[in-house]
Formats: structure tokens, sequence, C-alpha cells
């Protein structure tokens, strides 16, 4: 079985970590190839199992670029030779065009396209014109797959899907892993000191993700509070300086990505997010799986996704004020954050399991080629 993966970029971050536990749980019987829209941006391939058959080829046709339908046809062609064809958000959906211009002629392999979430340039509104574009790429998809509700809704109603071809998979974690409560330094580089409590999130370093946000939230926080910001990516500087100008430096840490989230969601005390936009956000269900309350702007299913307890403590979009009381009103509560955390960990137990997600990509992923069993 050949698979190729068409990401808008392979740099770490939620679904690129969820396609690295799909390649691990679809075993050596099957041949991946990867692809970034973004030219060199393969940092995920770090967390993805050597024991595996995975290449990342240079020489692939450039995923962006010029409309032509030159272009379009070197990418089609690329995707001949493979089963299953798997492509990842608006930055792969040139190929899903170029699927949809040449899969008769070329007899290319069936499609899935999958779509996480907005960068920052939709996070307050979708572009017009990639509306109509995915109208038009996307009838010759088997499936687009969606984690969250609000992404469903969008899919049927905005880019006009028909029910069938929209498939809602939630993502899915190793419940069990995140009950191990990790050693205090488990993060390279930082120690967790007795008395000190932890914020917590793990994000990649984006504009969308709006951290410096979070970072002033975070001032109003007690002296014993530190702020673990646990991810890489482009805005490391901006949020560095932001602690900087607050005076928060000593208190701010960034200690880069961590291949293991179970390893260090334990250290935490409270986890909260900041972002701009979210759809359904793999940190959260962590999060909600080590026992942790959630401090979070009402993004996507964020508000659905954690347990009713948890309600009081999700706050509108873009109110840096009412996030930041939450995270004081959370941080001088132990008794209840614990009983919040503990809600959220039942809820994720209910509903949010691995094994259940994997499931359901290999029905999609089988349906897809026609079969009833994958691989």
């Amino acid at each position: 079985m050949r698979l190729l993966h068409l990401h808008s970029s392979f740099n770490p971050g939620g679904k690129e970590l969820r396609a690295a536990k799909l390649m691990a749980a679809f075993g050596a019987q099957v041949n991946h190839t990867v692809v970034s829209g973004v030219p060199g941006a393969l940092g995920a391939a770090e967390v993805v199992d050597p024991a595996l058959n995975v290449s990342y080829p240079a020489d692939f046709p450039a995923l962006t670029g010029r409309p032509s339908l030159a272009r379009y046809r070197r990418i089609a062609t690329a995707m001949a030779g493979h089963d299953l064809v798997l492509t990842y958000n608006w930055g792969a959906m040139d190929a899903v065009l170029a699927h949809r211009l040449f899969a008769r002629r070329l007899a290319l392999p069936p499609l899935v396209h999958h779509e996480d979430g907005f960068n920052q340039d939709e996070a307050q509104r979708l572009k017009p014109v990639r509306n109509w574009l995915r109208r038009l790429a996307l009838p010759t998809a088997a499936a687009l797959v969606v984690p969250s509700r609000v992404l469903e809704g969008i899919a049927l109603d905005i880019w006009h899907q028909p029910r069938g071809r929209v498939v809602r998979i939630a993502n899915g974690i190793p419940l069990a892993d995140f009950a191990k409560a990790p050693p205090p330094d488990a993060l390279p580089g930082l120690v967790k000191g007795p008395g000190e409590r932890w914020l917590g999130t793990m994000a990649g370093l984006r504009a969308v993700k709006n951290l410096p946000r979070l970072v002033r939230a975070f001032a109003a926080m007690p002296e014993s509070w530190r702020l673990v910001i646990v991810g890489e990516g482009p805005e490391r500087a901006a949020i560095a300086a932001e602690a900087a100008r607050l005076g928060l430096a000593e208190r701010v840490h960034l200690p880069g990505f961590a291949p293991d989230p179970a390893r260090v969601m334990g250290l935490f005390d409270l986890f909260a997010l900041s972002s701009d936009s979210e759809q359904f956000p793999i940190s959260v269900v962590e999060a909600m799986a080590a026992g942790l309350a959630v401090v979070s702007p009402a993004v996507g299913d964020v508000a659905a996704m954690v347990a009713p307890d948890n309600a009081p403590w999700i706050v509108q979009p873009g109110d840096e004020a009412t996030l930041s009381a939450a995270l004081a009103g959370a941080a001088a509560d132990d008794g209840r954050r614990a009983a919040v955390g503990a809600a959220n960990r039942l809820r994720a137990e209910a509903d949010y399991a691995e094994d259940a997600m994997i499931a359901a990509y290999r029905r999609t992923y089988a349906a897809a080629l026609g079969r009833s069993a994958f691989p």
C-alpha cells in the first residue's frame, strides 16, 4: 500500500502529530511519501516512527505557485503510482484541484482531503476566493475529513459539500499515557521547583495562536505562577519580547518543541489557549486527559469539548481582560481547579480515545479505496 501525503506544512503541529500517529498505527505494511507545501518544513519527521517506510522527496512538484494547467498536470502526474492521496489544509488545495482536473484522464488514485483549521489570514473571516476554489476543487475527493462541528458546518454550508462527502472525526489521544505524573525535569533545561505553579500551553508558535496575548493575560497571575509555552515556530521572538516588555522574562519560559506531550502535560497546573482561531485542538484534549482545567477563548469546538464544569473559564474570543480574569480566578482556587480537571478527565475518557479515532480513519480510507478494511 502506497500513501502520498501532501501537507500544507509538515512542521510540528496538531495535524502533523496526528498524521504521524496514524502512520504508526497502519504499520510497516504501508509505504508513505510525505511532501510539505513549504519547502524544508519537515520538522514533524522527528516524531515519525523510524521503523516505518517513509520518504520525503525533494523533487516533488511545488504545491503552490502561479495557476497553470501545465503545473497542475505535473502535480497530478506525480500522484500516479500511489494507492491513495491524502491532502491537508489550504496549502495543498492546488493538489486537490490538480486531481479534479486530471483524475479521469490520468487514472489517478482516490484522494481524501483533510481540513483542520485556518491561519491568521482567515482567523476573523474566510476568504471568498478560497471558498470558491474549494467548491471547484473538491468534487473528485472521496471524502473531506474535518475534526470539529464548526468546520463540518463550514464544509456543508459555505463550501457546499454534499453530506456524504463530509466526515467528522474527533481527534483522539492515548488516554492512559496522560494519567502518569511526569518527573519535574521532563522538559530539557527547565525544572519545576517546589511550590511553583505552572500555567502551560502547547502550540506551534504561529501568529494565529496569539501567544503574546497569553503573556499579557498571565501578568495578573500570582508571583508563584510561571507561564510555560511548549512549542516552536516563527513567533518565538515576539513572545519573548512581550514577556521582556512586561518585566516577565524570568517567569515566562519557552523550552521548545516536546515530541511526547504525555511526558510534559502533567507538569502543568492549569492549561490555557489564547488563539484567534482553532477548530478541535488536540492540546485541549491532552490537557483534559491529564486532569487539567482549561482557560480558553470560545474558538472552534473548545466550548463543547470541555466538561460543563469548565464552561465558566471559556471566554469570549478577543476579550483579553476576561481571559486575564479567568486565569486569575482559576489560579486562586486550587479545589475548583482540581474538580474541573477531574471532570475534564472523565469527558476525555468518554469521548476522545485514540483507538476510536484510528478506527474512524481506517473506515474512511477503506471506503475511499472501495475496500472493506484498511490497510
